[in-house]
């Protein structure tokens, strides 16, 4: 299942040849002629490059010839880069004295040398394309476009055997509910079914389809496999098929039309339609409004891998298949793997593919093998996976396979992995005006929404998500050629390299470091040769994204603070006018921030934990308009108090979310933190605050609030009034706060049935769980 990621590559490339970077250097060094042969020969290979892809598995010269395209398309974006580097260099030397400027031009970095090295650089670049381009012709390849790609078909049907399914029976009785439930709207009621490739999706919906029950509830049940391009003639005929047994493929549009709605007219029907790839409500619209005239109890159900599939296509809420408890999996592993009626032996660790042999041995060393190496037969689980891959969008292809250098059960949060795709340049966008960060979040929410990242926690600060092992199998299949991620090693030129000393030293570092472009160093003992280690690594990799002085950072937009001192440097932090979030952690002697912190424009997170003499935070604060995160946790002695900021505090800011918490001194939450984004505010945190008494009036005025949780405030006695008119509020929680008793809600003259939009209310001194 090894993947080229070739013609990717080659489109991220193309595009860089065709930015307003490109025409900068071109004009500011005069090499468009050398790069424009480099585009056309560029263009000239891509364009059989997907054909390549599908036949490689049959030859491993195609294969080789795939790689070498893809490490020259690389090449090219590194000569790329140092060009748009070398203009950075220059914004900065500007900034600098003329005693700098004259050393730099008897550097080896003066833009005489520099044109005639690159120059050097291209003509090498365009040699090794023009010999790339003409292997080509070797392997009779034809043009193909990427709306062309052809994926495996998957064909499923309606019977089990339900005497082997294990532990779906909670599952199976929440679907057979909404097939009973009485009520009905003007449309018929769709359920999506949701979860990643091979958990379990198909098998739960053949159960509930074949349940005794369900056969005599319904009139006619029929089942279809929805194919990849969600054809609507196409799923008529299977549909009409499925009803009758008949065939119609002769049939116009019209015609099957008509048939259909002889059909399912005046009958209660279930449908089952098995793996919806389809994201497109218009399509699916068209096809629900075919389905018009079935009788009132007709249901629908969908089984699906993205949860956008779910929100096109359903009526209620999805039903997320989550994988098998312990106990269950260990039964389906005892039945896949020894015969009934079999002894069971202990010591025996995996199952269906060694179910022919029983000695300790064999099973061992294939426990000890990654899953990506073994052989997958056509209907294992990870070419089933592998098919979701496939129906990525190029641009989270790279994103996801950079995912599997993180070794298993990783857990990562949006900030760290969102700065290492913007590093690595993998975050693309179709909007002119879209920031890095928003592209890494949205990009993380697709991932998130197609099942190939689980959510972990739902805190506040940070996002944090995994993936599931069988996922992560996927990941080092596809970039197996580019990264060493714990005992994973590649034999090409690794470009991503994670390294954990407690388990490695410097003498296991592997040779093939020249294409180096991420080194992710673990070090929790705080080993001493980790600096020598990572300076002996940079020495190797001369295209690695780290830095090493943050005074010229001037593209910086990710800091992370820990430090012992007890003030700041002014024109320091400050000067990094690009900085988008900034967190200062573990502090411990720090008593005051930078007070330029108002040079921070582009500044939307701001995040400070554990910081336990910071005694204030600075007056500029209140210029920071385009804030949009804030969190203060465990800082014991800091004043949130500030009167002077809240009469200055300006009308236009942009707060989304905001937590307070771990902060003794704070009595009742400030106003001039929340002045201004009364309609911004999303989501407010606060907790563990001892001495917070009363919460501020003006919290009715919150009308973009969605969340509201508060936690171990002991002193806290009433809830403001008019908690009726927070319209947008979904989700409300109270944990720890003894004296605000469901008697002290009453007393606020509110009555929750008046807030029966929010969802979600939880309080553990009343026995309200739910509203609905």
């Amino acid at each position: 299942m090894a993947e080229s990621f070739a013609f990717e590559i080659a489109a991220k490339v193309l595009e860089k040849l065709g930015s307003a970077a490109y025409e900068r250097i071109c004009v500011a060094w005069g090499v468009r002629e050398e790069f424009e042969k480099l585009k056309l020969t560029l263009a000239a290979i891509r364009a059989v490059v997907l054909d390549a892809e599908q036949q490689q598995a049959r030859s491993q010269e195609l294969s080789l010839w795939l790689q070498r395209f893809k490490d020259a398309c690389y090449d090219v974006e590194d000569l790329i880069d140092e060009f748009e580097i070398q203009e950075l260099r220059r914004q900065v030397l500007e900034q600098g004295s003329t005693g700098r400027k004259v050393r730099h031009f008897f550097s080896g970095s003066n833009p005489l040398a520099f044109r005639f090295r690159m120059g050097y650089k291209i003509k090498k670049a365009n040699e090794r394309l023009n010999e790339i381009a003409a292997e080509k012709a070797r392997f009779h390849l034809t043009e193909k476009h990427e709306t062309n790609v052809i994926h495996r078909e998957r064909e499923t049907y309606s019977f089990v055997k339900t005497s082997s399914v294990i532990g779906r029976d909670e599952a199976k009785q929440h679907l057979v509910n909404f097939l009973m439930d009485p009520t009905d709207g003007e449309d018929i009621p769709v359920l999506p079914i949701v979860g990643i490739g091979g958990i379990g999706k198909t098998t739960l919906a053949q159960l509930v389809f074949n349940e005794e029950s369900v056969k005599s509830h319904f009139e006619l049940r029929i089942w279809v496999c929805v194919t990849e391009d969600f054809d609507i003639k196409q799923l008529m005929i299977k549909i009409f098929k499925s009803a009758t047994g008949m065939n119609c493929k002769d049939m116009n549009k019209e015609e099957l039309h008509k048939v259909l709605q002889d059909c399912l007219n005046g009958k209660r029907f279930l449908m089952v339609l098995d793996d919806v790839w389809n994201e497109d409500k218009k399509k699916w619209s068209e096809l629900k409004d075919l389905l018009c005239g079935g009788a009132q109890g007709s249901r629908i159900i969908v089984t699906t891998r993205s949860r956008k599939v779910a929100t096109v296509t359903g009526t209620t809420p999805q039903y997320d298949l989550e994988h098998l408890s312990y106990e269950n999996s260990l039964s389906l592993f005892l039945k896949l793997a020894f015969k009934e009626g079999e002894e069971k032996h202990d010591n025996l660790t995996l199952g269906s593919l060694l179910c022919s042999t029983r000695i300790q041995h064999d099973w061992e060393l294939v426990r000890d093998c990654e899953l990506w190496k073994l052989k997958q037969e056509e209907n294992d689980i990870l070419p089933a996976l592998k098919l979701s891959y496939d129906h990525l969008p190029w641009y989270l292809k790279q994103c996801f396979a950079f995912c599997s250098v993180f070794p298993k059960d990783f857990e990562f949060d949006h900030l760290f992995l969102v700065s290492l795709w913007m590093a690595n340049g993998f975050l693309q966008s179709p909007y002119e005006n879209e920031e890095p960060e928003d592209i890494g979040n949205r990009y993380i929410q697709e991932l998130l929404s197609r099942s190939f990242f689980q959510q972990v926690e739902d805190n506040f600060f940070p996002f944090i998500f995994k993936m599931h092992d069988l996922v992560h199998d996927v990941a080092l299949s596809v970039a197996q050629n580019e990264v060493n991620s714990c005992n994973h090693y590649s034999t090409g030129n690794v470009r991503h390299l994670w390294f954990d000393l407690s388990k490695q030293d410097a003498s296991q570092l592997p040779n093939n470091l020249g294409c180096l472009r991420s080194l992710l160093l673990l070090d929790e003992e705080g080993k001493a040769d980790s600096e020598s280690l990572i300076a002996a690594v940079i020495s190797r990799s001369k295209h690695l994204r780290i830095t090493k002085r943050h005074r010229y950072l001037i593209s910086l937009r990710e800091l992370w603070v820990t430090t012992k001192q007890t003030r700041l440097h002014e024109k320091g932090i400050s000067c990094l006018t690009s900085l988008r979030t900034l967190i200062f952690s573990e502090c411990e002697n720090l008593e005051k921030l930078f007070e330029d912190i108002q040079n921070l424009t582009a500044l939307r997170e701001l995040y400070i934990n554990n910081c336990h003499n910071l005694v204030s935070l600075p007056q500029g604060l209140k210029y920071l308009t385009t804030l949009e995160n804030l969190a203060i946790v465990n800082c014991e002695n800091l004043d949130l108090t500030m009167e002077e900021l809240e009469l200055e505090r300006k009308e236009d800011g942009s707060l989304r979310k905001l937590a307070i918490g771990g902060v003794p001194k704070l009595e009742s939450l400030p106003q001039w933190i929340l002045l201004g984004s009364a309609k911004t505010l999303q989501h407010l945190c606060i907790g563990e605050l001892e001495n917070l008494s009363t919460l501020p009036t003006w919290f009715q005025h919150l009308t973009s609030l969605q969340i509201l949780e508060i936690d171990d405030c002991p002193k806290l006695l009433f809830l403001p009034e008019g908690m009726q008119h927070l319209t947008a509020l979904k989700r409300f929680m109270i944990e720890r706060c003894p004296k605000l008793s469901k008697r002290c809600i009453e007393e606020t003259g509110e009555d929750w049935r008046k807030i029966a939009h929010i969802l979600d209310f939880y309080c553990d001194e009343t026995d309200d769980k739910l509203i609905r």
